[in-house]
């Protein structure tokens, strides 16, 4: 009995000495609980950059179909000299920037009625209203969008019954409404919080000091809630630019991520497809490098 209540004091005595020692030096406590996830993210996300940014120098052979371990610029040369790839790059970006900003148009009235307007109760009820799609599964949605724009679909139909004609079906409009529904929430919640941030003072000494409703927005809500609006723009940007299945299925259109698809799963030109990646990871990078400017890290 004495020798397990030793080993049991000894036991204790060394747990108190670690906790003593993680209470003193709190880098080493972050170390020690960060450590893990944190080489599991160099491991995995890291490493997977480095071998996408390899394997972009590398070739295929177009014999064999076998990748061919040489370090070349062809890849890159043929993003340069073809102009369909500039063409998908650009159609991309562009209805990435429009489906972003369709999305904070939607999303700042609806946010602003939430977070300054409504009651507690009628708050919950547009909040998991914005949040209730998000639990249905992604293709789910898009099919759903796929069937409402389809000719003699309900939008179809709607619109046929006013007198109208309107044949969107497979088109970017379609691809562009599709998008616009699906990231609606990643782009009003972040817009939502900066709002409810905002304090009420502020607004009353701007009425006081006479600035009216406009004023008032530019000069003190605007500034306010930028770092959201960018945040929620870096998700609707980003998803946007790096979807390949909805263009596909809606838009019946080739985004850059179709291109990457169809390179690296269908002709197995893996270097191909590594080597135009890099053109959503440089426009992101130069997008997030500007949102840090703007503060946006910290609304997320």
């Amino acid at each position: 009995m004495a020798s397990v209540s030793t080993r049991a004091g000894d036991t204790g005595g060394t747990i108190r000495r670690i906790s003593a020692l993680l209470f003193r030096h709190p880098r080493l406590k972050l170390g020690v609980v960060l450590g893990a996830p944190l080489l599991w993210f160099t491991v995995v996300y890291l490493g997977a950059l480095a071998v996408l940014f390899l394997s972009a120098f590398w070739r295929l052979d177009v014999f064999t179909s076998e990748v061919v371990h040489q370090w070349g610029f062809s890849n890159f040369e043929t993003l340069l000299r073809e102009p369909v790839y500039r063409i998908i790059a650009l159609r991309t970006i562009g209805i990435a920037a429009a489906v972003t900003l369709t999305d904070i148009a939607l999303s700042f009235p609806l946010a602003y009625f939430a977070a300054r307007i409504a009651t507690p109760r009628v708050r919950k009820a547009l909040l998991l209203m914005v949040v209730i799609p998000l639990w249905a599964n992604y293709l789910v949605r898009i099919f759903a969008w796929k069937l409402i724009l389809s000719p003699g679909g309900f939008l179809d139909s709607a619109v046929h019954f006013l007198g109208f004609s309107l044949q969107i079906a497979n088109s970017k409009w379609a691809l562009w409404i599709t998008f616009v529904y699906l990231w609606l929430p990643f782009t009003s919640l972040p817009i939502y919080g900066a709002l409810e941030r905002v304090p009420s003072s502020y607004l009353e000494a701007s009425s006081d000091l006479g600035g009216k409703g406009w004023m008032t927005f530019r000069r003190v809500v605007f500034p306010l809630i930028l770092p959201g609006i960018v945040a929620g723009s870096i998700f609707s940007f980003s998803l946007t630019l790096g979807d390949y299945i909805a263009p596909d299925l809606v838009g019946n259109t080739q985004f850059i991520g179709t291109v990457i698809y169809q390179s690296t799963g269908v002709a197995n030109s893996v270097p191909f497809g590594a080597a135009y990646a890099f053109v959503p990871l440089i426009v992101m990078a130069v997008y997030l490098v500007i949102a840090k400017r703007m503060g946006a890290f910290d609304a997320l």
